[in-house]
């Protein structure tokens, strides 16, 4: 198969395996059309590596032929000087639709639309519509639906191109409307319209002005990129990492290191914490050092159940199944839940020294039983604790404006680390005062 016969995204895979001069040039050989359709399917820098390589003319003419939504995400990733060297290339026409689209909030719908669909009048035939597809379909990014507007351009229906293939040529549109359909307006951020899109499970939904004007449409490719890119960025953040801009093996180390620097010192700087936590309760180890045998094991379960919950609370939160309103539901749910499991580890840690100190494994002394009580109702609280807390942290951050994904499970391990030390020492103090203290 002939590379030029090649879906546009294998094109580029194709080219992106050659050497830097190899693929400009190959890139250059393809036709005009082909160009604009593989371009977008390179990655940020081999884009602005190929932009460099190209002459105005080449350029402009990749430029102009793409569609606008992908021009719009290219020149979003461009430094300054190379989004105004580009927008000038642009012949009067695309260069005003290119500027109209960048104007738009950064996390808004609008800047995923495309001006190329296919809309018609109410009082046109169904053959009216057919010849006006074939002598415009070809630049529109999907026939699925024909977009019904009045004299002032504003949307009235929206009609399945099924229902105009199924009707007789002399139908009017009228005849087939229902005037009920599903819009997003242009200021519509970029998380509802994800909703918007999953609710209706639709290929394609139309965008208007606040007054109802039809001015684009976005389709569901265009969306679930950027749904990757959001779980991405929320992913990376919950892992106590900045989103990275580029893929992993795209990113140099030294911008993996920053990315990671940060989150890692502010936990360090947490953990340091833990450190005091145990200084202040050094009497109490010397004096019982068997209680230090049990510190990884309690502050661990805490801070597992910690990030248990905090994950479970911010994939809902993304998936709109919680507002901030519903906090004291979740708050009532996870106290029983952090309970019960807080007794099921504990009742595990209670048996776990009784079969050690009755086989031999281990002698824990004549306070064993005190021992014991203490690790299982240490648990109990610390578990309990880890889990309000994990699931409190993402409604504290969206409460006061923030991501909920920088809640991250090192964020919340360290957090419970520190306090579940305090909980743990002073139960201690509570069951062994008078015995080992």
């Amino acid at each position: 198969m002939k590379i030029q016969d090649k879906h546009p995204a294998d094109i580029a895979e194709q080219l992106t395996e050659l050497d830097a001069k190899s693929r400009n040039i190959s890139f250059l050989m393809l036709s005009g059309e082909l160009k604009s359709k593989v371009f977008p399917y390179f990655d940020t820098s081999t884009q602005q590596e190929i932009v460099k390589s190209l002459g105005d003319k080449e350029f402009a003419e990749v430029l102009n032929n793409l569609s606008p939504d992908d021009r719009t995400t290219i020149l979003e990733t461009f430094p300054d000087n190379l989004i105004k060297y580009s927008v000038n290339l642009l012949n009067e026409k695309e260069k005003e639709t290119a500027l109209n689209l960048i104007g738009y909030p950064k996390d808004c719908i609008a800047r995923l639309m495309t001006p190329h669909y296919i809309q018609a009048k109410k009082d046109w035939t169904v053959q009216q519509v057919l010849d006006n597809i074939k002598k415009y379909g070809k630049k529109a990014e999907t026939l699925t639906f024909v977009y019904v507007v009045d004299e002032n351009n504003k949307l009235i229906d929206d009609l399945k191109i099924g229902q105009l293939l199924m009707a007789d040529n002399s139908t009017k549109l009228s005849e087939l409307m229902d005037n009920a359909f599903t819009n997003i307006t242009t200021t519509t951020s970029l998380e509802d319209s994800f909703n918007i899109f999953d609710k209706y499970d639709r290929a394609a939904l139309p965008i208007t002005t606040n007054n109802g004007i039809l001015v684009g449409i976005v389709t569901f490719d265009d969306i679930m990129h950027k749904i990757t890119e959001r779980d991405t960025e929320d992913i990376q953040k919950f892992g106590g990492t900045e989103g990275l801009d580029l893929s992993y093996t795209k990113t140099p180390w030294l911008e993996l290191v920053h990315k990671r620097a940060g989150w890692l010192i502010i936990l360090f700087i947490g953990e340091m914490l833990t450190a005091s936590a145990m200084g202040y309760f050094d009497g109490e180890i010397q004096k019982a050092v068997v209680l230090a045998l049990f510190v990884p094991l309690i502050i661990s379960s805490g801070g597992n159940s910690g990030s248990q919950a905090a994950s479970l609370i911010i994939r809902s939160m993304a998936l709109q199944e919680l507002k901030l309103k519903d906090w004291w539901y979740v708050m009532r749910k996870e106290f029983f839940s952090g309970l019960m499991l807080g007794s099921i580890l504990g009742l595990i840690g209670f048996i776990r020294i009784l079969i050690w100190q009755k086989t031999g494994i281990y002698d824990y002394g004549e306070y064993w039983f005190s021992i014991a009580i203490t690790v299982a109702i240490s648990l109990i609280f610390i578990v309990l604790w880890g889990t309000l807390s994990g699931s409190l942290i993402p409604f504290l951050l969206r409460w006061i404006g923030l991501d909920p994904a920088t809640a991250s499970a090192p964020f919340v391990a360290t957090l419970v680390d520190v306090t579940g030390l305090i909980i743990y020492f002073t139960i201690a103090a509570l069951f062994l005062s008078g015995k080992l203290l």
